[in-house]
């Protein structure tokens, strides 16, 4: 996992329109960035309904939200669809961010070993360094311990 304090690697993926999207393009924002397994499961989508209940109060403090996983453009768009997602979803099948912030990692379920992506959480200034980086965060309370971090801070 990428630390506190260091400069957040720039990526370019689609979004769920198909529309190029860079991290960079975000600059003199704040940017809440997180990384989830996979559209339209129980735990993701909990997750991004969430996100989409704190939407509102993101937008009040100008913050920028992007979910990011290895699925297409055509499943985000669906799963964007569905749930009546607002934010961003970014489509990231070759691994590019998912790599670059060190979110890919063996997981073990029921005993079994494989890769994925370990549901995290970063907190990116307005100048694209991180603020705060959050691993194995919690799909029902990760949108509101960010908004309390926020309140805080």
């Amino acid at each position: 996992m990428l630390q506190a304090g260091s400069k957040a690697p720039d990526f370019t993926l689609f979004d769920k329109d198909g529309n190029t999207v860079s991290l960079s393009d975000f600059r003199g924002k704040k940017v809440v960035l997180y990384f989830y397994p996979k559209d339209n499961t129980p735990g993701c989508t909990r997750q991004a309904c969430a996100f989409a209940g704190a939407y509102a109060a993101f937008q009040k403090q100008n913050i920028a939200v992007i979910g990011v996983s290895k699925d297409s453009v055509a499943s985000h768009q669906k799963f964007a669809e569905k749930n009546s997602l607002p934010f961003l979803l970014l489509s990231d099948p070759e691994l590019q961010a998912i790599q670059a912030y060190d979110v890919w990692q063996e997981k073990k379920l029921y005993g079994k070993v494989s890769m994925g992506v370990v549901r995290s959480t970063y907190i990116i200034d307005e100048n694209g360094v991180i603020e705060k980086a959050m691993p194995k965060v919690k799909p029902d309370t990760n949108a509101a311990e960010i908004l309390a971090y926020l309140k805080t801070e």
